[in-house]
C-alpha cells in the first residue's frame, strides 16, 4: 500500500456524483488505463515514463484506500477473528494476483516485449471500473435545504477536509488508538538490508532476472500460504502474542540470510538458488502473518464516517515506519562500506538489521487488549457524535 496523505482521498466527506465509493472506483480504473496505456504507445522519455507511472500508482492507491474503507465498514463491531477473515480475503485475493503476475509477466516481457506487456496491463484497471458497478451503495442526495448545496464544489471541499481534519484529531489523540500506531510505526522503522541483498544476489552470485521472477513467484505463493495460515490458526490469537512471536522466528529466520552471504549453504550441499528460493519462501510466510494483525488492528480502530480517511492514515504511518526502516538500512549500508561490489561487512549489516528488529518488543505493552480495543472503537464512536452535534449548533 503507498503513503497517500488521507485527505487527498477524501471519499469519506466529499461524494463524487452523488457515490463515496463507487465513483471513485470508476475513475481509478480510468486514470490507470490511460496510464499504461501511454506507456505502451506514446512515452518516449524518462521524465513522461515517471508521470505516467507516478499516476498509475496514486490511481492504484487511491482505488486500495477506497476499497479498505468498504472492508472496515465491514469489519466495524465483529471480533478479532471475523475481521481477520475479511483481511484474509482481500489479502488473500492479492497474493493470487501476485502469483498470476509472477507467472506469465517474466515470459511475456521475453517473447513479446515491454510495450507489449504495458498493453496488457492497461486493460486490468478497467476491471475495477466495471466492478465498481457492482458495489452495493445508495446514492447521495443533497437537499434543498441543505447549506452546502450554496457552495461551490471547492468552498464544499475544503469546508468537508477541515471538518475531516478536525474528527480525525480527535479520534487519533486517543491513547488506545495513539500508542498502537506509534508501536506500528516502530515495528517498521527498524533497519533493513534488502538493497544490500539485492545487489549481492544479482552483482555477486549472478541471479538473472529469469530466477528473480521465479523467486517472485515463489513469494506470491508464499504469500498466499501466510495469508490461509493467519485466517486458520492465528486470526483469533491476541496481537501482543503474534507479535511476539513472529518478531523472534522472524530474527531467527533472518540470520538464516548470514549461510548465505558466508557461502556456507554451499558446503551443506545446498546450492545458492534453493537456498535463495527457500529462505524466501520461509520469511515471507513469517512476514505476511505478521502484517496481517496491522491490518486487522486498523480495520477495527476506524470509526464510522472516516473509514478512508483513519485506515489511509494508519496505513500511511505504517508505510512511512518502512520508508524510514529502508532509510536507516541505506545509512548503516553506507557505514558499514557495503556498495554493490564490496560484500566484505555484509555479514555484519545483516546480522545489525535482524538484532534491531527486536527493539520494538519493550513496547507491545502499547497495543491494546481485546476489551480494550471496543472501548476505543466505542468511544470514537461517541466522539464522533459529539463533533456532529457541534458543528450544527
Amino acid at each position: 500500500m503507498c503513503v497517500v496523505y488521507p485527505f487527498v482521498c477524501d471519499s469519506d466527506g466529499v461524494p463524487l456524483f452523488g457515490y463515496r465509493r463507487r465513483s471513485y472506483l470508476v475513475l481509478c480504473g480510468l486514470l490507470g488505463a490511460l496510464c499504461w496505456g501511454s506507456l505502451a504507445v506514446v512515452v518516449d522519455n524518462k521524465y513522461a515514463a515517471m508521470t505516467a507511472i507516478l499516476l498509475s500508482s496514486l490511481s492504484v492507491a487511491f482505488s486500495d484506500v477506497v476499497v479498505d474503507s468498504m472492508v472496515v465498514e465491514k469489519a466495524r463491531g465483529e471480533s478479532q477473528g471475523a475481521a481477520g477473515s475479511l483481511q484474509s480475503l482481500c489479502w488473500g485475493s492479492s497474493a493470487t494476483g501476485g502469483i498470476v503476475s509472477a507467472y506469465f509477466s517474466g515470459y511475456l516481457v521475453e517473447t513479446y516485449g515491454t510495450r507489449f506487456v504495458f498493453g496488457v496491463t492497461a486493460v486490468l484497471p478497467l476491471i475495477t471500473s466495471a466492478v465498481a458497478g457492482l458495489v452495493g451503495e445508495v446514492p447521495i442526495k443533497a437537499s434543498s435545504g441543505d447549506p452546502k448545496v450554496k457552495l461551490t464544489k471547492m468552498a464544499q471541499f475544503i469546508s468537508t477536509s477541515k471538518s475531516q481534519l478536525g474528527f480525525l484529531w480527535e479520534t487519533v489523540k486517543e491513547p488506545n488508538i495513539f500508542w498502537p500506531t506509534l508501536f506500528i510505526f516502530l515495528w517498521q522503522a527498524t533497519p533493513t538490508s534488502d538493497t544490500a541483498m539485492f545487489f549481492f544476489t544479482t552483482n555477486h552470485l549472478g541471479f538473472g532476472p529469469e530466477f528473480l521472477g521465479r523467486v517472485r513467484l515463489v513469494t506470491a505463493v508464499a504469500s498466499l500460504v501466510g495469508v490461509g495460515l493467519y485466517n486458520s490458526y492465528l486470526k483469533d490469537v491476541p496481537l501482543r502474542s503474534i507479535f511476539l512471536w513472529t518478531t523472534l522466528l522472524g530474527t531467527a529466520l533472518g540470520l538464516t540470510q548470514l549461510l548465505l552471504v558466508t557461502g556456507v549453504n554451499r558446503s551443506l550441499g545446498i546450492s545458492d538458488e534453493w537456498f535463495s528460493m527457500g529462505d524466501s519462501l520461509f520469511l515471507t510466510v513469517l512476514g505476511q502473518v505478521s502484517f496481517m494483525p496491522i491490518l486487522v488492528l486498523a480495520a477495527r480502530l476506524c470509526p464510522p464516517g472516516v473509514e478512508a480517511t483513519l485506515f489511509a492514515t494508519l496505513m500511511s504511518i505504517s508505510n512511512g515506519g518502512g520508508v524510514t526502516g529502508g532509510v536507516l538500512g541505506a545509512g548503516l549500508t553506507q557505514v558499514l562500506g557495503v556498495t554493490s561490489q564490496n560484500f566484505d561487512n555484509l555479514a555484519l549489516l545483516l546480522l545489525l538489521c535482524n538484532a534491531s528488529s527486536l527493539l520494538p518488543l519493550p513496547f507491545l505493552n502499547l497495543l491494546p487488549s481485546e476489551s480494550e480495543l471496543a472501548a476505543t472503537v466505542e468511544k470514537a464512536e461517541q466522539a464522533q457524535r459529539d463533533f456532529e452535534s457541534s458543528k450544527q449548533d
